[in-house]
């Protein structure tokens, strides 16, 4: 059935104000956002139940405005908090409820650089009904044909127009109103990544915490689930949480309860071992391959972690390297094309010192090794990452004269992808990869060899990783969130 009459319904939510404290600006964009998607569900509601909408139902996200007629006086050490120049500044908002610390702090932080109030209310971005129902377990959008009327006749759906990353690529984003943006993604594009979080990691985003460690091995949530067992039963370690796919949770009431695969396994496993203040980590599977850590990091970076590391197995491509070698990532060899059309490869992807030293100082501690001696077990140097697992197979002579000619010391699928995506996020990120296997010196990754590696070098490296996380944890954000990430015109949120 179409629609003869569209009229429109919306909400009575009222004109924006003005706000000069933070924690009530959120307090109004939570309470604006509550009405948009209650209206919605309720109407949605009404529908699946049978009855026949007469018009066409709209809520809006709420917004975030900020007006400026002076550069003001800012900090320069920080890398965010402020806007470049004067004129208007929007974000659209959803789910204020998940990032309500981000948002106090963000908000709080651009009030005291400009010394100016800021407008929230409604913006002219509709909710797409399907992010809308998505917290609430008793709805579903059923696919086009189900329903008697056309879903777009009555409810707006996503819009691929507000849904993209024209803002982080750079590429001179404004909204309809000329208005600039405040923020590094708009609120569609949150709502798609948060619905696709949970369909990839079968976790809900509300217990990814602020720093997430990727792997491309099994071996290592199996350790990381038993590295948080052990963590739980410490009540001074400050964690609450295992959490798991399909919302298994261990708690430090019950550290040795049963966390068992779900009988359908997500494609990126992941596990969150949780504090209070999303201080934890998270450990994501996210198997083999370029696309996958694309995929990942461009969803994971809505959530605007505060840093994100690889840990996972490489081949050794320097004779001198055994097998269990670390590799601490300073440069990236970028053949694994999945981001060429959102940052080009003449883009030079730099180490971040802050987390360099993190995990250098992490490998130490863990293996009792420093100063010269360290380099007995680990190499600083440049990583490639490529599309190709079976590269060996190739005819060797190009791609071994450009991994030559590029002082690659390690090769592999999934690092040089995100710490690319980390550069394009402004999401801080580093690299420490374990030699597995040496292919161009006959030794590759066969079963016997595997297994041996994986029993002796596994629990020490994830355990570099997470003593690396810890550190990082206490440092100041504006510290740890490198001007070396900003552009030249950049948005004022994190």
């Amino acid at each position: 059935m179409t629609l003869k009459t569209s009229p429109i319904r919306t909400p009575e939510i009222g004109e924006a104000q003005a706000f000069t404290d933070a924690g009530k600006a959120v307090a109004e964009l939570k309470r604006l956002y509550t009405e948009a998607t209650k209206f919605l569900q309720v109407h949605f509601q009404d529908a699946l139940g049978g009855v026949m909408p007469d018009c066409r139902y709209r809520a809006y996200y709420p917004e975030v405005r900020i007006t400026t007629t002076s550069y003001g006086r800012t900090d320069s050490r920080l890398s965010f908090g402020h806007v470049a120049e004067p004129g208007q500044y929007t974000a659209t908002i959803t789910r204020p409820d998940l990032f309500e610390n981000y948002l106090t702090q963000q908000i709080a932080l651009l009030m005291k650089s400009h010394d100016i109030p800021v407008m929230i209310g409604p913006s002219e971005t509709p909710i797409p009904v399907h992010f809308a129902v998505l917290n609430d377990a008793d709805l579903n959008v059923p696919q086009d044909g189900v329903l008697p009327f056309l879903m777009r006749d009555v409810f707006d759906v996503p819009d691929l127009e507000t849904t993209n990353d024209a803002i982080v690529n750079g590429v001179g984003f404004h909204f309809e109103d000329g208005s600039r943006p405040l923020a590094p993604f708009t609120a569609q594009r949150v709502d798609y990544s948060l619905a696709r979080l949970s369909h990839y990691t079968a976790t809900n985003p509300a217990d990814f915490q602020n720093h997430v460690l990727f792997t491309n091995y099994q071996f290592y949530v199996d350790e990381f689930i038993s590295y948080g067992r052990q963590v739980l039963r410490d009540p001074d370690s400050g964690y609450l949480e295992l959490v798991g796919p399909a919302g298994q949770r261990v708690t430090a009431g019950d550290p040795d309860a049963t966390m068992i695969d779900p009988p359908k396994m997500p494609q990126m496993p992941t596990y969150h071992l949780t504090r209070a203040d999303g201080g934890g980590i998270t450990l994501v599977n996210i198997g083999v391959g370029p696309s996958n850590a694309k995929t990942a990091t461009d969803h994971i970076a809505v959530l605007r972690p505060h840093v994100w590391l690889m840990v996972g197995h490489c081949a050794g491509l320097r004779n001198s390297q055994s097998l269990g070698d670390f590799v601490l990532a300073h440069a990236y060899l970028r053949e694994d094309h999945v981001l060429d059309d959102d940052l080009p490869v003449w883009v030079p992807i730099p180490a971040l010192a802050e987390v360099q030293v993190a995990l250098e100082d992490a490998v130490e501690r863990v293996t009792e090794l420093e100063g010269y001696e360290l380099k007995r077990i680990m190499r600083t140097g440049t990583v490639a990452t490529i599309d190709n697992r079976n590269w060996e197979l190739r005819e060797q002579a190009g791609p071994v004269q450009r991994l030559s000619q590029s002082r690659a010391i390690a090769l592999d699928m999934e690092s040089a992808t995100i710490a690319a995506n980390g550069f394009r996020f402004r999401v801080p990120y580093g690299t420490l990869l374990c030699v597995s296997d040496k292919p161009l010196h006959g030794e590759l990754k066969l079963p016997g060899m595997a297994s041996d590696f994986y029993k002796t070098q596994v629990s020490r490296h994830l355990m570099i990783g997470i003593r690396a996380m810890e550190s990082l944890r206490e440092m100041p954000l504006e510290r740890l969130h490198s001007r070396k990430l900003r552009s030249f015109e950049e948005t004022a949120f994190l």
